[in-house]
Parts: C-alpha cells; sequence; structure tokens
C-alpha cells in the first residue's frame, strides 16, 4: 500500500509583518502542495515500477527516486519554513543566543553569515543543528534534495527561492530576508534546539 503525506494547512502562517497574506497564500498553496500531491504521486508509482531495468543513466525508477527526495524535502522544508513563521514578534531566546554566539562569535555574525547564505544560494538558508559535532552551521542549498550535511537536524528554514518573496518585493531579495527574520516565531526554534541537543547526547 503506497504513503501518504497530508499537507499540513495549520501551519499557514496569517498578518506577517512585511510577508504578505496573498504571498504566503501563493506560497502554500501552489508550491508547497505541489511537492505534497506530487510526492504523493510518485508513491503511488514506485511499488510498481520495473526495477529490473534500473540505470544510472536513465529508468523510470532512478527518476521516480531522484523525485522522490525532491519533492519529499521540498514539503518537509516548506513545513519547517512556514511553522518558523508567526505574527506574534518575540524576542530571541537567551539558550539560542548562547549557543550562536559560541559557534559563531555572536548573535550577530550568526545573523549576517545567515543572511549571506540566503543570498549565495539559489533554495534555502537552513541553520541546522549537526549531530556529528553538536554544532549550529548555516548551510544553504540550490534546490530542496542537494548540500545537506547527513545527520544534520533543520532547526530554521528560510526559503529564498523567488517564489517566496516576488509578490512582496518583485526581484529584491534583501528586505524579504530582514522581513523573514522579523517574523520568526522563536519558540518552534528554540524547541526543535531543544530537541536537537538531547539527541546529540544520545548521538555521541
Amino acid at each position: 500500500m503506497a504513503e501518504n503525506w497530508q499537507a499540513k494547512d495549520k501551519v499557514k502562517p496569517k498578518g506577517l509583518d512585511g510577508i504578505s497574506d496573498q504571498q504566503v497564500e501563493y506560497h502554500f498553496e501552489t508550491h508547497y502542495k505541489g511537492y505534497v500531491n506530487k510526492l504523493n504521486e510518485i508513491w503511488e508509482k514506485l511499488p510498481n515500477a520495473d526495477r529490473s531495468k534500473a540505470n544510472q543513466n536513465y529508468s523510470e525508477f532512478r527518476e521516480l527516486k531522484l523525485e522522490e527526495t525532491f519533492n519529499y524535502d521540498g514539503a518537509l522544508l516548506h513545513e519547517i519554513y512556514f511553522g518558523n513563521l508567526s505574527k506574534d514578534h518575540s524576542a530571541v531566546p537567551e539558550s539560542f543566543k548562547k549557543h550562536v554566539e559560541k559557534d559563531f562569535g555572536s548573535y550577530e555574525k550568526w545573523v549576517e553569515d545567515f543572511k549571506a547564505t540566503g543570498i549565495a544560494f539559489r533554495g534555502w538558508s537552513l541553520c541546522v543543528f549537526d549531530l556529528n559535532t553538536g554544532k549550529l552551521r548555516n548551510i544553504g542549498a540550490d534546490v530542496h534534495n542537494t548540500n545537506g550535511i547527513w545527520n544534520a537536524i533543520v532547526i530554521l528554514a528560510m526559503d529564498v527561492y523567488e517564489h517566496a518573496y516576488y509578490t512582496d518585493y518583485g526581484p529584491k531579495r534583501a528586505p524579504y530576508l530582514d522581513a523573514f527574520l522579523k517574523n520568526v516565531k522563536w519558540s518552534d526554534v528554540e524547541g526543535k534546539l531543544q530537541k536537537a541537543q538531547k539527541m546529540y547526547e544520545i548521538f555521541k
């Protein structure tokens, strides 16, 4: 029986500062749900794919497996992204600040690095907890299923594809990055960080 991924409508944010509800609506309903729908379609087809013809140059099985990770990661990263946002602004938790001060030198240096990653990459700027070292790292991805670090947990995801900001800012990415950081739901980030730290104690 094929798996099924249900879109999580509850994570759609509203009333953000500098990111309009219309921007979120296009992004959520078209792009995020598009990944969910395609992932379910792939999972419907995979059980019956002809594995005897698997080939690294081209085969139906290879294409399904390749696009499975693209759409899986697309759905997952968007759920983290939308879940990271809230209209209820809050202060950056001290626990997060202490961690980035240890790993980046200061909170301001972390912000500079996170935003620069958002400019340097085509798809994502991700703050991840590296279970291999216990450190926070900012990594970038041009597409959903590349440039990741194995055994890393995403705690903050900033979508920097054009579809995340063009309705509000056209081709100007920098003001969108500032708007994103104004709307971070730090309680969500802190909760993910605490869970990651507990996992690290088990993992190391």
